[in-house]
């Protein structure tokens, strides 16, 4: 069922043990449906790029992306892997997390949408939510400033659910191990 205009829409953080094929396979499933309808080529390359982005649920960087084609395209370069990006990027399949430099999957690409990312600074767990009462407020305020606000994409670190339980009350992890504010992604 998708959203009303009202409605918040959001990807939650996905619990460990989590079956990521089954995200790689919707995800690559809906590239292909909407590159048929707009008669757009989903080549070798532009879908191993969106299974590396999907194969977590933390931001991945170009050069881990670039990585992870080399077993199966040892002579791919970092222009080969942007070219890519930019194309799923475009076609709304990927969000780039500005503040990480970094992408992950988009559950929604038909629908534009302008997304708000909860970003745990510990693990690096990032879930999209898509809020239009967000979206609207902050074009309302770039409105009073006399902006005109076309783009927007909201950033927000904090802690998931499974970094709160496993905090204790005296700012320790489970492991006794002090927490990091920044999350360990590249």
């Amino acid at each position: 069922m998708k959203p009303t205009d009202t409605e918040t829409t959001s990807v939650a953080f996905m619990a460990a043990p989590h079956d990521h094929q089954s995200c790689i396979d919707d995800a690559v499933a809906g590239a292909v449906r909407l590159c048929a309808k707009k008669a757009l080529r989903f080549t070798q390359i532009r879908r191993r790029v969106l299974e590396l982005v999907w194969s977590r649920h933390t931001p991945i960087g170009a050069y881990d992306i670039l990585e992870g084609l080399r077993p199966d395209y040892p002579r791919a370069a970092p222009p080969t892997v942007y070219r890519a990006l930019d194309f799923l990027s475009e076609l709304g399949l990927i969000h780039r997390i500005e503040s990480l430099n970094a992408f992950v999957g988009c559950n929604n690409p038909e629908a534009p949408h302008s997304g708000q990312f909860l970003i745990c600074g510990d693990c690096g767990a990032t879930a999209e939510l898509d809020d239009p009462d967000i979206e609207a407020a902050v074009r309302r305020g770039a409105g009073r400033l006399g902006f005109d606000a076309r783009r927007q994409t909201v950033e927000i670190t904090g802690r998931c659910p499974d970094c709160q339980k496993a905090q204790s009350p005296d700012g320790q992890s489970a492991d006794g191990q002090a927490r990091s504010a920044k999350p360990d992604v590249t």
